[in-house]
């Protein structure tokens, strides 16, 4: 009899083992003449060294589903097992997989195009109102190619800027006054990554969200970069951000240009980057409007209600104040 180690090295133990262990017993179940403990990230069996491989294989084939779909059940490992093709094998247009094992895709032609652009450009500008879909799609591109191994590192960013709130006022230290600016790329890689993955990655640095004063100084190697909400930056900050990019590195600019919160009269660094560089081989835009808003209906309806206000108090002349 010999004994061998198995290391979870990529899997979600959570996710592999299944509630209460089914997914171990079933690969008992499966490996009769094996004694096999499953501890923390690893899994110890022991028997012949035939059987001792061919559960190796199996454990490879069953990490792998596991980090492509975040889901593993006692069907999909008789199926992987058999060599067999699961029901999710199947499934076409998937960017990834969410944290339930459903699947992200792109849900519009806009969407689709940014996925497209994202294959045969290294800087892409997303622009678009809120709810189109553009740093969610964005930020599952950027999965994706992390789960792939394109890339090592994943960083996410944000400018901090004030919509109304003083940050020197916010309760906590630095990192509890940013954290709520940086909020929705957390919560976009909570549906895509589980928890206990995701703060593993945080912690070993593989994904990083940080303000964008932190890139200054830094070059940005084998990595997809997102920059969101880049309407807020000013014009020094985007070019500043632009210029780290490194080697193997693809950047994704987010923004929304009805939102921008910068005190006048300064200038967003998006506009005039859009203008500078819209000439410039190698870099793609992608357009997305109310049609590619893909939140609550009423979502769409708000957006459009503004739009026709603000179109409308542009056209009326403005009269001075009557006097009192």
């Amino acid at each position: 009899m010999t004994e061998k180690h198995f290391i979870l090295e990529e899997a979600d133990p959570v996710i592999f083992y299944g509630v209460n262990n089914t997914n171990m017993q079933m690969l008992k179940a499966l490996y009769p003449k094996m004694r096999i403990v499953a501890r923390g990230n690893v899994v110890k069996a022991m028997g012949d060294e035939e059987d001792l491989c061919a559960l190796e294989e199996s454990i490879g084939r069953l990490q792998q589903h596991c980090v492509k779909y975040n889901t593993l059940s006692e069907e999909d490992i008789l199926h992987i097992i058999r060599g067999e093709r699961t029901k999710r094998d199947g499934v076409s247009g998937a960017i990834v997989f969410s944290v339930t094992g459903k699947p992200i895709t792109a849900r519009s032609e806009n969407q689709q195009r940014l996925v497209n652009a994202f294959e045969t450009h290294d800087m892409l500008f997303a622009i678009g109102p809120a709810g189109s879909g553009k740093t969610y799609t964005s930020i599952a591109l950027a999965v994706r190619a992390l789960k792939n191994k394109e890339v090592r590192r994943l960083i996410l960013s944000r400018p901090a800027v004030e919509a109304g709130e003083k940050l020197g006022f916010l309760p906590g230290d630095m990192k509890d006054k940013i954290d709520p600016y940086l909020q929705p790329l957390y919560d976009a890689l909570e549906d895509m990554i589980p928890r206990q993955k995701l703060n593993e990655m945080m912690e070993q640095n593989v994904i990083q969200i940080a303000p964008l004063a932190f890139m200054r100084g830094r070059t940005l190697n084998d990595a997809i970069v997102i920059l969101d909400e880049a309407q807020n930056t000013t014009p020094a900050q985007i070019k500043m951000f632009l210029t780290r990019m490194g080697m193997n590195t693809k950047m994704i600019i987010t923004g929304d240009m009805t939102q921008i919160d910068l005190p006048r009269p300064q200038k967003s660094g998006l506009i005039e980057a859009l203008h500078i560089l819209k000439d410039v081989e190698g870099i793609a835009v992608i357009e997305l409007n109310q049609k590619d808003i893909v939140r609550h209906k009423l979502v769409t309806r708000i957006v459009n209600a503004y739009a026709a206000h603000e179109a409308k108090e542009a056209q009326e002349p403005h009269l001075p104040h009557e006097a009192h």
